[in-house]
C-alpha cells in the first residue's frame, strides 16, 4: 500500500513538472481542472450559465456570447502561467488590471490569436495585436515560436512593479515598463489614449475574454511575487 502510495506521488510530481510547473515552486492553481472556483462573469458575481464549458481539466469559451470572466481575486506582483489552444480564425485575449467597476473590461492584454486567418492580426501598427503581443500597444518579436493552429501554447505574464514581461512558448515576447516615456508613447498611438490612468493600476483582476470564438485554456496557475 506505502509502494503505491509513493508511486501515485510520483506520477503526480512527474507529470506536474512535465507541465513546467514542479510541485513546490509556489505556482497555485487558478483553474482547478474541474469546477469554475475562483471565476465569476465580469457582469456579475456568478459564473456564467452558458457559452463556457469545463470538461477534461480544460476550460473552453465556446462563441456562444457567454461573457469574459476574471478571477475571484485581484492580483498585483505575479507570475502568470497558462496553456491555450485556437481554433482557426479565433480570437481570446488574457488581460490583467482589470477594474470592472472603472473600466468594464478594458487593461493590459496578452493577445490570443490566429495570426494567419483573424483580420486583426493587419491591423494595428506594425503587428501590435498578433498573438503574444501587448494588445494593440507592443508587437511581440518576430522570431517568437508558435505551435500550430489546434495544438497547445505555453503563455505567461511576469508583473513585477512597472515591468511587465510577456512571454510565448519559452521565449520572451514583449517587455515593458509602465512608466517609461516608450510606453507612454504606445499609449498615446494607441485606441486608449483617450483612457486616464490607462495601464497604471497597482492590481485588478484576470481575465479570459470571450471574443465569440471558441478558445481553450488549461493549466492556469499564479505565483504572487513580493511587493
Amino acid at each position: 500500500m506505502k509502494m503505491t502510495r509513493w508511486l501515485a506521488a510520483g506520477a503526480c510530481a512527474a507529470m506536474m513538472i512535465g507541465s513546467g510547473f514542479a510541485a513546490d515552486d509556489g505556482f497555485k492553481p487558478l483553474f482547478d481542472g474541474k469546477t469554475s472556483a475562483g471565476w465569476r462573469s465580469i457582469k456579475d458575481s456568478d459564473f456564467p450559465s452558458d457559452g463556457w464549458e469545463i470538461k477534461d481539466g480544460v476550460l473552453t469559451v465556446l462563441g456562444k456570447k457567454g461573457g469574459d470572466i476574471i478571477t475571484a481575486k485581484k492580483y498585483a506582483n505575479f507570475d502568470l502561467r497558462f496553456e491555450f489552444k485556437l481554433t482557426p480564425g479565433a480570437n481570446s485575449g488574457v488581460k490583467y488590471f482589470i477594474e470592472p467597476e472603472k473600466n468594464k473590461s478594458v487593461g493590459c492584454e496578452f493577445q490570443v490569436l490566429d495570426d494567419d486567418k483573424h483580420p486583426d492580426a493587419k491591423l494595428g501598427i506594425n503587428g501590435n495585436r498578433t498573438v503574444g503581443s501587448l494588445y494593440d500597444l507592443i508587437p511581440a518579436r518576430a522570431d517568437k515560436k508558435v505551435e500550430p493552429i489546434g495544438e497547445w501554447n505555453e503563455g505567461r505574464i511576469v508583473v513585477n512593479g512597472n515591468h511587465v514581461e510577456h512571454w510565448l512558448n519559452g521565449g520572451k515576447v514583449v517587455e515593458y515598463d509602465r512608466t517609461s516615456p516608450e510606453f507612454k508613447a504606445h499609449i498615446e498611438a494607441s485606441k486608449f489614449k483617450k483612457m486616464d490612468g490607462y495601464a497604471q493600476q497597482k492590481e485588478g483582476h484576470i481575465l479570459l475574454q470571450d471574443h465569440n470564438n471558441v478558445v481553450s485554456f488549461r493549466n492556469i496557475r499564479i505565483k504572487e511575487l513580493p511587493m
